[in-house]
């Protein structure tokens, strides 16, 4: 048999719901994606608590909430332990949406589900990986590879590849097959005959139009509003397509020669944009040819100020305005109190650039016909006064004395046990667990060995002789230069200056704006206080969709082209889940699964594979010839078994007739149209054919896949009289393969 694969969704299958699912290879468990949603319920990872102990690698596709949102709190809460595998963007821009997140409901809540800190820990854990590098496992993953490839939607997105034994699973959620302003699309399409493909039904029912027309109305709406006196507000999220947003920002300001203000407000936007500016070779091939020419890094942004509180926003001059503000749901943060102040303003707009999450605010407002009204909770943070904080200290102190209690019995405690079983020898001290200061200062230079501290009460044991405080000799080691000592006491870690560098300042390596950094740092006592609205929405409201997906046409296109042996689908409606299965079912493969949560599937390949050694008398006949990044050659051999039972490959033992030359490649006739321009050959498309000078024609023949995901043949067939072009040109062609 192939190697063993077994699927099991955790969350987000035949709905909206975050990405979490659970993929076994011969045993070795990967959890692809750990999403939750804005509403944070720990409820919907009731399916994962089950089973992360259990996982032995994480891999994360995307840097937003609904693909990593819960890795902090299952880390801390769940068992989580395993290592985690990301690209770069995704490492960084996730941990700055995490911040977001919990930033945004500290001000308006009495969050707990997680710290700051436990952001931190968790995201320490990654590994980060470049596009198209493979990381091998070893021990219990022996044989398993992993690689990421870009996926497009958002930057540094990916599509998961893991290998082994020869046969690929590949996993492609939210991918885009379109170029974007600041991203290439996506190489789904390069992948041919998987094993196995898991993959969204997200977008199945939709269809785009094109991207400059969606530009061209997107920005006339702005312009109409702004021109009509009126403000606009775009919910959005903290770094994922805002960057997309910003620049069709940036280039429909300039073109229109527009003066009014643009702002992007969320409580890390200066560090997403110091960030993004240094993440240019994840970007399109545009920017980056762009940048070598000119030296010009598309995100020094001309027309859009960053600001990280809304006392900012409040300070700016009056009149209309564009602000993108976080958080796409208008559940809560900066885009929900703005909501609340503009809704009731016929001038204003509420532009929408993605679909709402299920049960939020911003989906509310997408129904159609929109509401007229919505209850809204408004909540503030307001620090402590009068008997409030008078109470909140002396149960600060309270809880202060009862910890320093507790402290100074568990030291009581360990000093008893030091002592021995002689109950007649009395605690011969105690140490005053009041004196705070001395704490870490007190201890040695290399923080470690042993502490000065302050011995109150002496009680001499009864059986002493001689009573004495206790005296600890140096077993330093000394050589002929002074005391040894271990370089490894004095390194800085560097996980430990990353977690100092996190909670301080604003700058690219790793650290918070200061607005957001002086939330953090502000221990003033305080409280939130909630109230209930009701908003009357009179404001328009316009949904465009900026998501940055493939449509149901491309994905069914893409998919063809892919033929996996077997298909997964996931994360999507009712509706367009089964709508793409049927569809699948007709033209893609036979075997297509649409599992439910919880509920697992086995995928394991039809194919039988067998390991088998090639013998040295055999390779050593072997020609190999460059194919791309691989080497290729023709054998002819023998299987038989070895001493120790092993399957080998060994010369064959009789007379070898020839074989036909074999043709190796895939030819695409646009490329080999361009090869034969730069010969100097008149070549144009002409009914399907390729003409080539005034005689000769090529044209593919047969399909590339057929229904099943079986291999087609496909022959390309060369007509025209026998002549010098005749030969020139099938000699072009043959250059385009490599012969066995």
């Amino acid at each position: 048999m192939g190697t063993s694969v077994q699927v099991t969704p955790l969350c987000g299958v035949y709905n909206e719901n975050p990405l979490s699912y659970l993929v076994s290879i011969d045993g070795f468990n990967f959890l692809v994606d750990c999403g939750w949603n804005d509403h944070f319920d720990p409820s919907l990872l009731h399916p994962l608590s089950k089973v992360a102990p259990t996982i032995d690698a994480v891999l994360l596709s995307h840097p937003d909430t609904l693909h990593l949102g819960a890795l902090p709190y299952a880390m801390k809460q769940l068992g989580l332990a395993a290592p985690v595998f990301s690209t770069e963007p995704v490492y960084r821009l996730g941990l700055l949406t995490m911040y977001d997140q919990f930033l945004s409901r500290k001000q308006v809540s009495e969050f707990d589900l997680f710290t700051l800190d436990d952001i931190d820990s968790a995201f320490q854990s990654v590994t980060k990986l470049t596009y198209s590098q493979n990381h091998h496992f070893s021990g219990k993953g022996e044989g398993i590879v992993i690689a990421p490839h870009v996926a497009g939607h958002l930057l540094g997105g990916t599509i998961w590849k893991i290998t082994k034994d020869g046969e690929d699973v590949i996993y492609a959620v939210d991918f885009n097959h379109r170029r974007e302003r600041h991203l290439n699309g996506t190489v789904l399409g390069s992948f041919v005959r998987p094993a196995v493909l898991i993959t969204d039904a997200y977008n199945a029912l939709n269809n785009q139009p094109y991207r400059r027309q969606k530009d061209k109305e997107f920005g006339d709406i702005l312009k109409k509003t702004l021109r009509a006196g009126g403000n606009v507000l775009l919910p959005i999220d903290t770094a994922g397509r805002v960057l997309e947003l910003i620049l069709i920002l940036e280039s429909y300001w300039a073109d229109e020669n527009l003066t009014y203000p643009i702002y992007f407000l969320t409580y890390v936007a200066s560090s997403t944009i110091d960030y993004v500016k240094s993440f240019l070779e994840w970007m399109s091939d545009s920017i980056a040819k762009s940048f070598e020419q000119t030296r010009e890094n598309i995100f020094l942004l001309k027309y859009v100020t960053l600001l990280i509180n809304k006392a900012e926003l409040d300070n700016a001059p009056d009149g209309p305005k564009v602000v993108l503000a976080s958080m796409a749901s208008l559940e809560t943060g900066f885009s929900h109190d703005i909501f609340v102040e503009w809704a009731s303003d016929m001038k204003n707009l509420v532009l929408f650039t993605e679909r709402g999450q299920y049960a939020t605010l911003a989906r509310m407002l997408q129904a159609d016909p929109p509401p007229k009204a919505v209850k809204v909770t408004v909540s503030k943070r307001v620090p402590l006064v009068g008997d409030e904080l008078i109470a909140y200290e002396e149960e600060q102190n309270r809880i202060k004395k009862e910890e320093a209690l507790k402290a100074s019995l568990m030291k009581e405690e360990e000093l008893k046990a030091s002592q021995g079983p002689d109950n007649n020898v009395s605690d011969p001290m105690v140490v005053d667990a009041s004196n705070d200061h001395l704490s870490a200062e007190a201890a040695g230079p290399r923080g470690g060995g042993y502490r000065d501290i302050l011995i109150d009460g002496f009680v001499p044991p009864s059986t002493s002789v001689a009573p004495m405080f206790p005296c600890y000799e140096n077993t330093s080691e000394w050589d002929d230069f002074g005391e040894v000592i271990n370089p490894d006491d004095y390194v800085i870690k560097d996980e430990d200056m990353d977690q100092g560098a996190m909670h301080a300042g604003g700058d690219i390596n790793g650290k918070l704006d200061e607005g957001a950094a002086s939330l953090i740092l502000d221990t003033k006592p305080s409280k939130v206080i909630s109230d209930e609205r009701t908003v009357q929405v009179r404001c328009s409201l316009v949904y465009m969709d900026f998501e940055g997906r493939s449509d149901g046409r491309s994905i069914k296109n893409i998919l063809s082209h892919v033929a996996p042996l077997k298909l997964v689908l996931v994360h999507g409606s009712a509706e367009a889940t089964e709508h793409l299965k049927q569809h699948c079912l007709k033209h893609v493969c036979p075997h297509v699964y649409a599992p439910q949560i919880e509920e697992t599937i086995d995928v394991t390949s039809d194919l039988c594979a067998y390991k088998v050694q090639l013998s040295e008398k055999l390779m050593s006949n072997v020609l190999f010839k460059k194919l791309g990044e691989y080497e290729i050659a023709w054998v002819d051999a023998e299987v038989e078994k070895t001493e120790n039972e092993m399957l080998a490959l060994v010369p064959v033992s009789s007379q070898v007739p020839p074989h036909k030359s074999v043709l190796v490649g895939d030819l695409k006739l646009a490329d080999f149209k361009q090869f034969l321009s730069s010969k100097g050959v008149q070549v144009e498309f002409s009914g399907g054919a390729l003409r080539c000078g005034e005689y000769v024609t090529l044209r593919k023949v047969g399909d590339t896949t057929q229904k099943g995901g079986s291999s087609g043949t496909q022959q390309i067939v060369i007509e025209g009289p026998l002549c010098e072009d005749y030969y020139k040109i099938r000699e072009y062609l043959y250059s385009q393969f490599y012969l066995l």
